[in-house]
């Protein structure tokens, strides 16, 4: 109630991930919970401007506004049951981005799905590491997935460790042995 009449309440907003030329990846719904007063924060929202904490649903992970590509008021943004929202004065078609890609920092590419109806969901767009993977193919004729630096092969390293695991010649434990105290 208190938070109501200071104009302290936290602001709904729709959180989009990513921006394509018809089609928004949407994380869902969420909240600015800054402290502040709702009008200002409505009114950076509206510019652009909003830095800060955004809390993800009902799940309590709160992430940075920068890894958003916008934040939409609540009521800036309708959902339709067709699968389309209307935002900016358009009809956009909609993916929806799992929990394991609100914090992806790459791009993120749509997929069909059938959950009941058919539906967008948003994926981690993995052409890029694919394509490396089979120029590493074809140049080779397998593929390496050993580090770029690595500098010594696997049955060096297990003869090194096999050498360690071996006391040291001619020593041995001795109960009266305090290490020179």
């Amino acid at each position: 109630m208190w938070k109501k009449l200071f104009g302290r309440t936290p602001v709904r907003v729709w959180i989009i991930k990513q921006i394509d030329p018809d089609l928004i990846h949407l994380c869902g719904e969420g909240r600015l919970d800054t402290g502040r007063k709702a009008e200002a924060v409505l009114a950076e929202l509206s510019e652009g401007r909003y830095q800060g904490p955004v809390q993800m649903g009902d799940s309590g992970l709160i992430l940075n506004a920068r890894v958003f590509a916008a934040l939409v008021p609540h009521d800036g943004l309708h959902l339709g049951a067709d699968g389309l929202a209307h935002w900016r004065g358009r009809h956009w078609r909609v993916a929806r981005v799992p929990q394991r890609c609100w914090a992806y920092e790459g791009r993120l590419v749509p997929q069909m799905t059938t959950q009941g109806r058919l539906h967008l969901t948003s994926t981690e767009d993995l052409s890029g590491i694919r394509r490396r993977a089979d120029r590493e193919r074809a140049a080779s004729g397998t593929a390496n997935f050993r580090a770029a630096n690595a500098l010594e092969d696997e049955a060096a390293f297990n003869e090194r460790q096999r050498r360690r695991a071996r006391p040291a010649p001619h020593r041995e434990w001795r109960e009266d042995d305090q290490g020179g105290r």
